[in-house]
């Protein structure tokens, strides 16, 4: 695959082997075909005889489905010697069919409008047609990956009857709107980018280091810099954390990528199967729905995942107090993991 970072991030070799769901020509929301389309994925674990194990994990904006390993293994709530765990890659995620890896004339700046919906009925062929599971056990996942939870529960109801959205909403706030539009203009300052795309250079820096810096701002809480949490990880100061980690995470990626990927986040709206209505979208999912937000989350706020948990016909609402705000399941303070890892256990389990 190529792509603009020049370093294959988004090949085996960093990512880890992952299979490939033929999609075909696949119609997209937007009403373009995206020809030749592949779905990516990982699984972990084995599929029961009675194939009422699986687990789908669908992962966040930025992260590939590798990203998810930590919250998977041995003795933790997703282990893989009880569920079958399927993490599927997004649409314009750098492993599926993205900007990065898709031929002309429909790469980089041609790539077509993608959504949350296009990767839910990826995702249902890859676990209907190819697993044949009639039933999911549950669907989880954290921001854009909660965002998929939603379209999944309430576009399939009869499959999903156990869920949890972590730190993510069933539509993207109007503030964080703003956000995603600050941190798209940010992406497109580098000079490299012309007629509306990157063209494949191994020299993209300043749009990536400007976008890093706004999730270094509203990616963590001011807690997290007030309180010098960033010491437990090892870093000497606060720049010291934001160049390790946080331009360091985003450094080798594609910025088409990541342009696809936060519009198709800032789209992302589950009222249209309420018929406009937000309210009634979550009042047609019956599943036992945890909602999990973030205290301090700036992208998120728990203002907003309450509001959502309150028109579920069986919300549950857990709200996770941390400093790390909504980078909480990277998994940056053992506390966080251990937190959520309770309550994805609680959900599992109901």
């Amino acid at each position: 695959m190529t792509g603009t970072d020049g370093r294959g991030y988004y090949t085996a070799a960093q990512q880890g082997e992952h299979d490939h769901l033929d999609l075909g020509s696949f119609v997209l929301q937007s009403g373009y075909t995206l020809p030749a389309a592949t779905l990516a994925y990982r699984t972990h674990g084995t599929l029961n005889a009675a194939k009422d194990n699986a687990v789908l994990f669908p992962h966040m904006y930025s992260g590939t489905p590798s990203s998810l390993d930590v919250h998977i293994g041995p003795g933790l709530p997703l282990d893989p010697e009880r569920f079958f765990v399927i993490c599927p890659g997004q649409l314009g995620g750098g492993m599926s069919s993205s900007p990065s890896n898709t031929p002309a004339p429909f790469d980089r700046g041609q790539f077509p409008p993608v959504s949350i919906a296009d990767d839910v009925l990826a995702q249902h062929r890859l676990v209907t047609e190819h697993f044949g599971i009639a039933r999911l056990h549950a669907v989880l996942g954290w921001s854009m990956g909660a965002q998929q939870t939603y379209e999944w529960a309430v576009r399939f109801p009869a499959m999903v009857p156990r869920a949890a959205a972590f730190a993510g909403t069933a539509r993207t706030p109007v503030h964080h709107r703003v956000f995603i539009d600050l941190h798209l203009e940010l992406l497109r300052s580098d000079p490299a980018f012309a007629g509306g795309f990157y063209a494949d250079s191994a020299d993209v820096r300043l749009g990536l280091t400007r976008h890093a810096l706004a999730f270094s701002l509203q990616g963590l809480t001011p807690e997290w810099y007030r309180g010098e949490h960033w010491r437990r990880l090892g870093f000497a100061s606060a720049d010291d954390f934001r160049q390790g980690f946080v331009r360091g995470w985003f450094a080798p990626m594609d910025p088409n990528n990541l342009i696809a990927q936060a519009s198709k986040w800032w789209r992302a709206d589950l009222s249209p199967h309420g018929h406009g209505s937000l309210h009634a979208a979550l009042g047609r999912i019956p599943a036992h729905f945890f909602v999990v937000p973030f205290g301090g989350d700036q992208f998120f706020p728990v203002a907003d995942c309450e509001e959502d948990a309150g028109h579920l016909p069986h919300g549950e609402l857990r709200v996770i107090d941390t400093p790390s705000g909504h980078f909480a399941m990277f998994g940056l303070l053992d506390e966080d993991t251990r937190r959520i890892h309770e309550v994805m256990a609680e959900m599992l389990a109901s």
